[in-house]
């Protein structure tokens, strides 16, 4: 059968092109000889410089292919034509195509929506500005992580040995590695001395690999006579030939898989894309309607259309594109001094909607450092101490077989402290040599002192390396003793081969010999350490007679004539890639957090068991089928796999689960490790998490981890120990390497959309007095209650700060004790934040706008019977005599700066309920009395809109540039009551959503910030109470005003011809709380009894029409 290595796609998996060429690498199988036949090299000369040359430029330099950079001008139009931005594109394009209507048709005409049309225009340029430069600063930041390909290689070409550009290695070069280089492309190993390399970043497997000519596995990514391009040699030195260069070594394929992966839109991406939807549909629902009703009303075409293009235009938030770009900026800030980079802004939400996070071990929940974790000796288990003070020791370092024990570590051991490095603490000192012997190095500088000191004193004679057919290692010295003449012989390695090796042990200092009970006791405490995932290794040592081996022998290492057999077994030392300190708390943050973390590594099962239970991953007493077989000791496959809540699946068996089995173990286990797998399976794993309807965080340091951290909904890559290929797919990079910052970054994720939500809500709340007045513009004929300026100075001026502070709101107690929120139920905005935004607050606000306006009409003559029709007169420039009330007449100037005060008016209405909406948006469910007020960016924000609300009115010069006119102080208090009724009327339903079934439900898990009007808590909000509640305020609305006009009276039955029509209300299933139609009931009982009315008159159709609209 074909046993060469192809680096493929399953068909299944359509997110990748289907015709991806296959990468076979065969020559790990072929004899040296056949690789010089095929490359036309030669063993000894190398290729020849011509040769060289037609190589290279047959295939082109030795280096990756920078994946496709979109050109700059893309990204920019991206900001300025994406997302959010097309709906105020089109608003501007509306704004323009009215002004021209009205340029065609009118003599002179109003430069509102032309103002308009700028100003929105302004906006998305001014914001898309913002976004691409914050962007562009992410990514000049990742041009300081390009370390990756090595500058220098050597080559041997026509016998010589010379340096070259990494990028000038053709394949067929002889190359030579020694230990601190970098593998410069995928070599086929000739010739090695003691060469270990480390594959963490390809394969996952924290223990330097020995390379050697032999094949040793059909599968060339673990066969010991290839070694790959971007990999280390850590130690020894190797010859090896070029095989594969640039994009066709394995990383390039691991690189090219990853660049064909396909993204899909960012959650909050589609939030704000189902937002523009919802704004979209009221907005062309609205416009529609009224351009019906304009007709029916008898407005000309022209003016219907102008109706149309305003109505649509009034419901767009012009400053919430600003609002949502300025938090999300101010969250990746936020982040950034967390040590997360995030590379792309919307990955800040991504991040807090996780559900799942598959997370690479070494390097990401491990140090990527081999530490000592045990010792075993004098017949007991020692936890090794590793901290500075060697606080920790559980046993006794002046034993004489821990002496033994540690000499022989620290002399048959070739890991040496790089220079300059005193000062630093030893456990971060820097190694040169492999991990197993550096752990060794720094477990005896620590626990014993000076192991230079010691190798000084004990002067090394003779040495036989480690190899694969030994599997062992041995130096032999002199001793340190003045008197004692004798040769020391140390060695180390595979335990069972050291066991073979030797007939006595070393119990409390003394030589015994090794009997049976003894290899008992060895056995167990090797299974005991093995069983924990640990990389076990044996020691012994002999003193070598000195009438054998006198002073000044000659050892011989090749042909060995010296004693390795009989020797006297010290001890075991057991070594582990230690968890991160701070990643056991992390999981259990994320698991209280409804979280779901799999742990995906190329690792051995045992060991990647043992690290996810070290770290809660699999949690401290759930079991696998096989702890279940072991403890019933019955065979595995009489186990239900559904009674074991954690399974460790090996990468072998993944190959023949379908996708069906695939999503039952996604499904039904809750603690999930994936070991020895390959790139493609971590893809299949990631989009079979996917299936599952979850959002999907993968963190990885690797080239292996690359595919799939494309792949995620989040790729969460290392800074300093990732890979430039790693970094490329991530999305967010932590410049620390700390497991734990992804979960900082979670709540971060999950507080900006907590507080975007907020911001929308409180945004959107103005948008109904804002498009009222213009409604009542048309279906009443009334004077304009509020200009188009006025709406620009609330939405991108008084509305700004407050809207932008609420992203500096800290998190409500529970918000890492929820459940993840579900992208398909709780989205950003949806029809219950709408209803409460226009349906209930909104409400009150137009109600105080409306009544500070109909105050101050009145106050100047025109009572509000009057004002119903009146619009087509109190516009005709031509009519200069028109009659108030009370028979005073009025110029056409005069109308209108009573007009342009009553806009002042209004906005400043808005300004003084939205400090109440501000505050009730501060909590989902929290009184504010709870929560507090130590926001200081919102409490600036409520002194800024109203300062510049009193800027706007009293500036001199503003009534000619923003048609804004001083009032009266008075006038500011019109809207308090409606303020107060806000405040009073959010906090009472805060109060029956934390009482009620509801409230639990909120609490287990992400809701939405309005209450449900479906809930329990809500029965006697009817759909059609719920739409009849607007005429009735303002019918109270009508009479409340009179009450203020002391000096004129009007028959109060005129105003209640909408009050019959109101339904009664259906009986409530429990008492109900003081909603917005009682409260306005008993105000209208107290402020006036009105007579009886007669019957009313039957209504046309376009008012009954305009009332069930309302």
């Amino acid at each position: 059968p074909d046993t060469s290595f192809k680096v493929s796609v399953r068909p299944h998996m359509n997110t990748h092109r289907e015709d991806r060429e296959f990468v076979v690498v065969t020559e790990h199988k072929m004899s040296v000889e056949e690789v010089c036949r095929k490359y036309n090299t030669d063993i000894v000369q190398g290729l020849t410089n011509a040769r060289a040359a037609e190589y290279l430029a047959r295939d082109g330099p030795n280096a990756l292919t920078p994946p496709p950079t979109t050109p700059e001008w893309v990204k920019f139009c991206r900001q300025l034509f994406g997302g959010f931005s097309i709906l105020l594109w089109i608003g501007a394009i509306l704004c323009f195509l009215a002004y021209a209507i009205q340029a065609a048709t009118e003599d002179e005409p109003a430069g509102d929506n032309l103002y308009l049309g700028i100003v929105l225009s302004a906006v998305v340029i001014i914001t898309g500005c913002f976004s691409y430069f914050q962007e562009a600063k992410s990514s000049k930041i990742m041009e300081s992580f390009k370390n990756m390909v090595p500058q220098q290689a050597l080559v041997i070409r026509e016998g010589e040995k010379m340096q070259i550009n990494a990028e000038q290695v053709v394949a067929g070069d002889l190359v030579e590695v020694k230990g601190g280089d970098r593998i410069p492309a995928d070599l086929r190993i000739i010739s090695s001395h003691g060469c270990k390399v480390d594959n963490s970043s390809l394969t996952g497997e924290s223990e330097p690999q020995t390379r050697s000519p032999d094949c040793t596995h059909d599968n060339p990514l673990e066969t010991r006579n290839i070694a790959f391009f971007s990999t280390n040699c850590v130690e020894g030195t190797a010859r090896g030939i070029v095989v594969c260069t640039g994009d066709r070594t394995v990383m390039g394929r691991i690189a090219t898989l990853t660049s064909g992966l396909e993204t899909g839109k960012t959650p909050i991406a589609k939030e704000i894309e189902h937002f523009i939807h919802i704004i979209t549909g009221v907005a062309v629902f609205l416009g529609v309607t009224f351009f019906v009703l304009s007709l029916i009303l008898g407005y000309s075409w022209l003016e219907a259309v102008i109706f149309l293009i305003g109505i649509i235009v009034a419901n767009v938030p012009e400053g919430l594109l600003a609002t949502v770009t300025v938090c999300l900026t101010l969250t990746a800030k936020r982040m950034a001094r967390k040590n997360c980079l995030v590379k792309n802004l919307e990955a800040v939400e991504t991040l807090g909607s996780t559900s799942t996070i598959c997370s690479d071990k070494t390097g990401t929940l491990t140090q990527n450092r081999m530490t000592v974790a045990h010792m075993w000796f004098d017949n007991q288990i020692h936890e090794a101490d590793t901290t500075e003070d060697q606080s920790g020791s559980s046993f006794d370092k002046s034993s004489t077989t821990w002496v033994s024990l540690a000499r022989i570590a620290a002399l048959c051991n070739r890991a040496v402290f790089k220079a300059g490095q005193e000062s630093l603490p030893i456990l971060k000192r820097d190694v040169a040599g492999d991990a197993s012997e550096s752990a060794l190095l720094k477990c005896i500088e620590l626990s014993c002192g000076s192991v230079k000191a010691m190798r000084d004193k004990n002067k090394k004679v003779a040495e036989i390396p480690f190899n694969s057919t030994n599997k062992y290692q041995l130096s032999v010295h002199e001793t340190e003793e003045e008197n004692d003449n004798r040769y020391l012989l140390v060695m180390k390695g595979a335990p069972e081969r050291i066991l073979d090796r030797c007939s006595t042990i070393m119990l409390q200092g003394k030589e015994q010999p090794m009997d049976d009970e003894m290899k008992e006791a060895f056995q167990n405490a090797y299974l005991e350490l093995g069983g924990l995932g640990e990389r076990v290794l044996g020691f012994c040592h002999l003193f070598m007679p000195e009438d054998k081996y006198p002073k000044g022998f000659a050892f011989d290492t090749d042909d060995v004539n010296f004693q390795t057999e009989n020797l006297c077994f010290v001890g075991l030392m057991s070594m582990i890639d230690p968890p991160r300190a701070a990643v056991p708390d992390a999981v259990g943050k994320c698991r209280s957090a409804g979280i779901k973390v799999i742990m995906v590594t190329g690792d051995h099962p045992i060991t990647a068991k043992a690290i996810a239970k070290g770290v809660g991953i699999i949690s401290e007493g759930n079991e696998t089928v096989e702890d279940i077989a072991a403890r019933l000791n019955i065979p595995v496959s009489q186990v239900n796999p559904r009674d074991a809540k954690a399974c460790v699946i090996h990468g072998t068996d993944l190959k023949d689960l379908s996708q069906d089995q695939m999503d039952d173990i996604l499904r039904n286990h809750t603690e999930i490790v994936f070991a020895r797998t390959s790139p493609q399976q971590k893809l299949i794993i990631v989009e079979g998490c996917q299936r599952q309807g979850a959002i999907v965080a993968v963190t990885g340091d690797g080239v292996n981890d690359s595919p799939a951290l494309k792949k995620a909904d989040i790729g969460v890559a290392m800074g300093i120990s990732g890979s430039d290929v790693s970094k490329q797919a991530a999305d967010m990079i932590l410049l620390d390497d700390n497991f734990a910052s992804i979960v900082t970054g979670v709540e971060e994720g999950r507080l900006i959309f907590d507080n975007l939500k907020k911001s929308i809500a409180y945004t959107l709340t103005s948008n109904i007095p804002e498009i009222t007045p213009f409604l009542f513009f048309i279906l009443v004929n009334i004077p304009l209650p509020l200009g188009t300026i006025t709406i620009l100075c609330i939405d991108l001026g008084t509305d700004m700060v407050p809207a932008i502070s609420l992203a500096y709101e800290a998190a409500e107690s529970d918000i890492m004790k929820r459940q993840p929120r579900n992208p398909l139920r709780d989205k950003l905005v949806n029809e219950r934040l709408i209803s409460i935004a226009y349906g209930q607050i909104g409400m009150i606000q137009a109600l105080g706008g409306f009544f500070a306006y109909f105050v101050i009409m009145a106050e100047n003559g025109f009572l509000p019977s009057l004002l119903v029709g009146i619009r087509l007169n109190w516009d005709d420039r031509s009519n200069n005599d028109l009659e108030d009330s009370y028979g005073q007449q009025w110029t056409y100037e005069q109308r209108k700066i009573v007009e342009f005060t009553c806009h002042t008016a209004f906005f400043v209405s808005i300004v003084v309920v939205q400090w109440a909406d501000v505050i009730i948006c501060k909590t989902r469910r929290n009184s504010v009395f709870q929560q507090g007020m130590r926001n200081k960016i919102l409490i600036f924000g409520l002194f800024e809109e109203t300062a510049l609300a009193a800027f706007l009115s009293y500036c001199p010069g503003m009534d000619v540039a923003l048609r804004m006119y001083p009032l009266k102080p008075s006038w500011w208090f019109c809207a308090f009551p409606y303020s107060f009724l806000i405040f009073v009327y959010d906090e009472i339903r805060k109060v029956i959503l934390r009482r009620s079934p509801g409230g639990e439900a909120l609490r287990r898990t992400h809701s939405d910030l309005r209450t449900d009007f479906k809930s329990s808590a809500w029965p006697q909000f009817s759909p059609s109470s719920l739409l009849f509640s607007f005429p009735l305020c303002f019918s109270s609305l009508l009479s409340l005003q009179v009450g203020w006009k002391k000096r004129h009276t009007i028959k109060l039955s005129e105003h209640h011809l909408l009050l019959p029509l109101i339904p009664p209300l259906p009986p409530p299933s429990s008492p109900p709380p003081p909603s917005l139609l009682y409260i306005l009931k008993l105000y209208k009982k107290t402020m006036f009894t009105p007579p009886p009315p007669p019957p009313p008159p039957p209504l046309p159709p376009p008012l009954c029409f305009f009332i069930l609209i309302s």
